[in-house]
């Protein structure tokens, strides 16, 4: 609908018949007083506005109207047949007219200004519909996330204070299985037969207990710690130092290039550390003394084949060792949860540590695979952001 706003009759009547002959729904207004009371009760497309007004001109009409929350965008044509110099158009335009005309005014010209004008207002409330809309869209679902993310957090420590009541619930008792064996093995060591058997169930025993630290750890990887840039150096020789005894029983030597320093979880990433470089002295090849090189680079991509790039924001980690090495077929395998290449006869071991690696390189927004051939040592590759 349209609102004609002038103090004469005559120019009201000429044209409303003029929109209505042309199909326009309009309205109408003999001052600025009736003309903002109107607009405050209904909505209006376009609004064609008189300067020339007893008590409020035009001028002051427009400011009000463009003053209200909800009319602010109607637009405004002024008619003027007294006001037709500059200074006064361009009063009109500064007041919040969209256009300015001057009487006598050619009807078709006017019709033309106002299909284009109320098309125009009626694209914007459409565009504004659907935005507003959108918000409310994207506000409810912001509110779902958080939810949910509550919810997950609930959860997450539900989960976590319950590992650990099953660890300790667990462990207890396989602490007395274990120091019940070896009492019956320091006591009873006359029968061969009854000492195997003891020895399988204190072996299994601990293995299982193993098993169950492992599950613990894994399960804590679900926590969110904060992230601080630390040197990786300085996590890799904390690692060294907890390693430092089962590395001089295999006579292994490490050698560690200058590293960056990456935002990271230090004690989550010093896992990863501990169990790739315990593999790689676990899997030395016999009577050979297993060496480590560990050293790095940078590259612009999430990648492991990406060039490496100085100035990069992805830090590449090798981690390479001299040990048996494995088939790159069961690359995949390595990192799954409880899979092994192995017997356990063989290597000891309960398969999670490298799925531990995995998701916590994931978690902090990187990669890790591992290049191999069987006799041939392995090279595990982790890239991760610096930031």
């Amino acid at each position: 609908m349209i609102l004609i706003v002038d103090d004469k009759k005559e120019n009201l009547f000429s044209l409303k018949t003029l929109l209505q002959l042309n199909l326009y729904e309009a309205d109408t207004a003999a001052s600025g007083e009736e003309a903002l009371k109107k607009i405050l009760k209904n909505e209006y497309e376009l609004i064609i506005l008189d300067v020339q007004m007893p008590g409020m001109d035009g001028y002051e009409v427009a400011e009000n109207i463009t003053g209200y929350s909800k009319s602010k965008d109607i637009p405004i044509i002024f008619l003027s047949a007294v006001n037709i110099d500059k200074r006064f158009v361009t009063k009109g335009y500064n007041s919040g007219g969209v256009d300015y005309i001057t009487k006598p005014f050619d009807p078709d010209l006017l019709l033309l200004k106002i299909k284009t004008f109320t098309k125009l207002y009626k694209q914007t409330k459409e565009l504004n519909d659907i935005k507003l809309n959108l918000e409310q869209k994207v506000e409810k679902r912001t509110e779902e996330l958080q939810h949910a993310n509550k919810e997950l957090e609930t959860s997450n420590a539900e989960l976590q204070q319950y590992a650990f009541i099953a660890s300790h619930d667990l462990q207890e008792p396989l602490r007395k299985i274990i120091t019940f064996s070896q009492i019956l093995k320091e006591r009873f060591t006359a029968n061969k037969e009854a000492s195997q058997y003891i020895n399988r169930v204190i072996t299994s025993s601990e293995r299982m207990r193993t098993l169950i630290n492992d599950l613990l750890d894994y399960s804590k990887l679900s926590v969110t710690p904060e992230f601080i840039k630390t040197p990786l150096n300085l996590v890799i020789q904390d690692t060294i130092t907890d390693l430092e005894i089962s590395i001089k029983e295999a006579g292994g030597k490490i050698v560690v290039d200058q590293l960056p320093s990456v935002k990271i979880i230090p004690e989550q990433m010093r896992q990863v550390f501990q169990n790739i470089i315990s593999n790689a002295v676990k899997f030395s090849k016999p009577g050979i003394p297993p060496f480590i090189k560990i050293w790095s680079d940078y590259t612009n991509e999430k990648s492991t084949e990406s060039e490496p790039s100085s100035k990069g924001t992805y830090c590449r980690i090798y981690i390479c060792d001299n040990g048996i090495g494995f088939n790159e077929q069961y690359l995949d395998k390595i990192f799954a949860m409880f899979q092994r290449l192995h017997a356990r006869a063989e290597y000891e071991g309960t398969g999670i540590g490298l799925s531990i690696v995995k998701k916590i390189i994931e978690k902090h927004d990187g990669l890790v695979t591992a290049k191999s051939e069987e006799g041939n040592g392995a090279t595990f590759i982790i890239v991760l952001p610096i930031k």
